[in-house]
């Protein structure tokens, strides 16, 4: 996956955020082993971002669980994340793909993975549009990178979509 990271690459992925920070470390317990944590807490403060950041990827390396940080790669090497999240940029781990020109954005990038967004309605985005199944296949299709759906999925909604993998907030927190 990265330099850092020798483990294949995750196919279920937990999404973190102010609505499963509660039940965080709870969530990771439960998670097998060999998944991923995608870490956002965008609703902290630096200081206090980068400290939780510290005490979950010490649960997650005891976990088996990989961790990557929803920053810029130069960021997430200097946390010490085993990867980064974020728009397509050059050394993106799991690059955002909202369209197909974002996943020729990932691709020219070198993502090792296309997280693809929104599939479905999401409590993150109220009202967002979303890709729904048809568009997502027709962007997962053109697809030479492993593709991570995102956006209102369970483990049901994954089971049905031809994707690599899938990633969740409340789909994997037990706050749906």
């Amino acid at each position: 996956m990265t330099a850092r990271q020798s483990v294949p690459l995750p196919r279920m992925w937990l999404v973190s955020d102010a609505r499963n920070d509660t039940v965080l470390d709870r969530a990771i317990r439960h998670l097998p082993r060999g998944s991923g944590l995608i870490f956002r807490h965008y609703h902290l403060a630096p200081g206090a971002r980068r400290n939780r950041f510290a005490a979950v990827a010490r649960l997650c390396r005891a976990r088996g669980v990989v961790i990557v940080l929803a920053a810029n790669v130069r960021e997430a090497r200097r946390w010490g994340a085993d990867g980064s999240y974020g728009p397509p940029a050059r050394g993106t781990t799991l690059a955002t793909v909202h369209s197909l020109a974002e996943l020729a954005q990932a691709v020219r990038a070198g993502a090792s993975a296309a997280v693809v967004s929104p599939v479905f309605p999401t409590r993150s985005h109220p009202g967002a549009a979303v890709l729904g199944p048809v568009r997502f296949l027709l962007i997962a299709a053109r697809s030479p990178l492993p593709v991570i759906a995102l956006g209102g999925m369970t483990a049901a909604r994954a089971a049905r979509l031809p994707a690599y993998g899938w990633a969740a907030i409340d789909g994997l927190s037990g706050n749906t």
